[in-house]
């Protein structure tokens, strides 16, 4: 499925067995049973798929009255009492693919909006679908079969390319560079200024903003995310790199491939972050630093120097995690020993 394809859309009916087959897993109980949607384990009921891959959802998976669950074989004693058991090694992939066969893709049509505000010189690539109240400057290049949903600006000579979804409100500013298969959720905003200034004359002069926002192909970036556009060089996100909601990336910064980064991320300026790097939820990266591949960065967690490759960190200030947890540990035990150090009634000091 490209990324234009993407949507909740409408369901289908299928049986376990069918989808037994399509997954690759063994059917156990009733192969007639027919789902129609998706659901956890909690709020499913006969019509639904659910899967159950961790002994920490054992309650739910108790009293699901799920209709067909994917299941580990350790597990699936567990869930007896469902219908249809399908067991197979990983129940999340196989929810994946399920998910791919009961949802069809969202169908859009081809063409422009009247409402549409088209600039001069715009390229548009077979079967573009371009939304009421888009805007697209001068020089753009829009790739075949992109969605640019209603809202949209998209700013002078902005490159977008083939099998894309921009969604209502995004902004991508002037020379924004998009690869292919590119989400870009609503409200996003790409390529502004970033916050550069230089301190002279009584007053904060703004460092002008010339370098461009690049996201490679495959790249998904989160609403209400802002990225900012090179002072001089480039801002740019790695290839396949998924970016989740309230993220703010700064001037200059570059991230390499495959990289996650979930909501609520600072990222200051000029930060290098190499391949793989997973960043949890509100941590925060200092500048002008270096996040080696495959480093992970706990939630919360303040970096304010550099992190090898393949290394966890976390806390405040951000430290290797075991040190961390050290240093966790002992500040648990202060009040215990200041109370040690307190002085003694009769006790002379």
């Amino acid at each position: 499925m490209t990324a234009a394809e993407q949507g909740a859309g409408s369901s289908a009916a299928l049986t376990a067995a069918a989808i037994a087959a399509a997954v690759g897993g063994t059917l156990e109980g009733d192969g007639t049973v027919t789902v129609t949607r998706v659901a956890g384990l909690d709020s499913a009921d006969v019509a639904s798929l659910s899967f159950f891959s961790s002994s920490r959802y054992s309650d739910e998976a108790g009293v699901t009255r799920a209709g067909v669950v994917f299941v580990t074989a350790p597990l699936a004693g567990k869930v007896a009492h469902v219908p249809a058991r399908i067991v197979v090694s990983k129940p999340q992939d196989a929810m994946l693919a399920a998910l791919a066969l009961l949802y069809r893709p969202t169908p859009f049509t081809p063409g422009v909006h009247a409402s549409a505000v088209i600039g001069d010189g715009v390229t548009l690539g077979d079967g573009v679908a371009i939304g009421a109240h888009a805007v697209v400057g001068d020089g753009c290049s829009i790739g075949a079969r992109t969605r640019i949903h209603s809202g949209a600006t998209l700013g002078e000579n902005v490159v977008v390319g083939t099998d894309c979804i921009v969604y209502p409100g995004v902004v991508a500013y002037a020379g924004t560079q998009i690869g292919d298969r590119v989400i870009v959720q609503a409200g996003a905003v790409l390529g502004s200024d970033g916050f550069g200034y230089v301190f002279g004359s009584g007053t904060h002069q703004k460092i002008p903003h010339v370098g461009r926002c690049v996201l490679e192909s495959d790249v998904e970036i989160g609403a209400n995310t802002t990225i900012d556009r090179g002072s001089v060089g480039d801002t740019v996100i790695g290839a396949g790199t998924k970016i989740d909601n309230l993220v703010q990336v700064g001037h200059n910064v570059r991230m390499g491939k495959l990289c996650l980064v979930m909501a609520q991320v600072g990222i200051s300026g000029s930060t290098r972050i190499g391949d793989g790097v997973i960043i949890a939820g509100q941590a925060g990266l200092s500048g002008h630093i270096a996040i080696g591949a495959g480093a992970r960065i706990a939630g919360q967690a303040g970096v304010f120097g550099d992190v090898p490759p393949g290394e966890t960190w976390s806390g405040y200030p951000a430290r290797p995690h075991r040190e961390s947890l050290r240093v966790q540990a002992a500040a648990r035990r202060l009040p215990a020993l200041l109370k040690t150090l307190a002085p003694q009634p009769g006790r002379s000091e």
